[in-house]
């Protein structure tokens, strides 16, 4: 199967883009959405565990478009690295993160098509 995003039903349907059925559900296309739903819960919890040990991530990164994923790259192999060590990860981090990341306003961006 190849890469694909985890979205949800806002974003438009792309062969990238997982998103789940709308409207009238036949039992498989509900224990589909059901599993992306689960899915999608543990994207979040990654990227909320992300942005707290890293609050670079919080805010608008001042690089090219060109050097962000390996950024975020990066910081994805630093935890990753850090957890399997058994480095401190202290949930107040998260909370603060949160915290920190709601006196941010979201930048305003165009739809991609």
């Amino acid at each position: 199967m190849p890469v694909c995003l985890v979205g949800d039903a806002a974003y438009p349907l792309q062969p990238w883009l997982m998103k789940p059925y709308t409207g009238h559900l036949n039992l498989s296309r509900q224990a589909f959405n059901a599993r992306l739903t689960r899915a999608h819960i543990v994207v979040e919890g990654a990227f909320r565990c992300l942005k707290a040990r890293f609050r670079c991530l919080l805010t608008r990164l001042n690089l090219s478009e060109h050097n962000i994923p390996p950024m975020v790259a990066a910081c994805c192999v630093l935890h990753n690295l850090s957890e399997r060590k058994g480095e401190a990860f202290l949930p107040a981090w998260t909370a603060e993160a949160e915290r920190m990341a709601g006196q941010y306003a979201q930048a305003r961006t165009a739809t991609i098509r």
